[in-house]
Parts: C-alpha cells; sequence; structure tokens
C-alpha cells in the first residue's frame, strides 16, 4: 500500500494562483537491475498520475523509469470555486492509488 502525501491550501482567494505539491511513497524498481544470483528484477514503476479540480483535469504527467523512488510533484492553478482536489496515481502491475484534498474560496 502506498503513502500519498498532498498539500493543498485550505483556503484561497478567487483567481489566486495556489501551489500544490504531492508525493508517494513508492520504490520505483527500473527493471533494469539484476539479483546478485543475476535475475533481472521486475520494473515496478508509477507510469501516470492526473490531478483533477472539480473533475476538470489540471495536471497529467507521464513517469518513465528514470524518475526517483517516492516520485514528487509540484505545480500550480488558478484557484476558481470551492471544490475538491483528486490525485490518481497507476502503474505497474496493476498499481493505483487516489487521495483528495478539499480547497475553499474565500
Amino acid at each position: 500500500m502506498a503513502t500519498a502525501r498532498i498539500e493543498v491550501p485550505a483556503t484561497a482567494q478567487r483567481g489566486e494562483i495556489v501551489t500544490i505539491r504531492a508525493m508517494i511513497a513508492h520504490a520505483m524498481e527500473t527493471g533494469f537491475r539484476r539479483t546478485h544470483l543475476g535475475v533481472p528484477v521486475p520494473r515496478d514503476i508509477i507510469t501516470l498520475f492526473v490531478c483533477t479540480y472539480n473533475g476538470v483535469e489540471i495536471c497529467r504527467a507521464v513517469l518513465h523509469p528514470a524518475i526517483a523512488a517516492n516520485p514528487y510533484l509540484s505545480f500550480s492553478t488558478i484557484a476558481t470555486e470551492s471544490g475538491t482536489l483528486v490525485f490518481h496515481w497507476s502503474g505497474d502491475n496493476g498499481f493505483t492509488a487516489t487521495e483528495s484534498a478539499a480547497i475553499t474560496i474565500a
């Protein structure tokens, strides 16, 4: 089970640019390493991150084997209305994780 850490301002002014940060704990095995016996270690990475704001996609990132373990993403959006940001990660071996955070427009 992956653990996600989300940082979204609880409140913002309408039209304000807000910074959103998301990190998920994941080992991110590239598939290029081998064990001490020479057996390839299977690839296991997060391949896609999507964030929606009240159902509208505001950020999409396609990740590749070169990304570090525990991928951290930081991006900005304009606060338009109170609502929910939903963060979704998916990857190899059927991996999925979803988290959400609320933002209130003052």
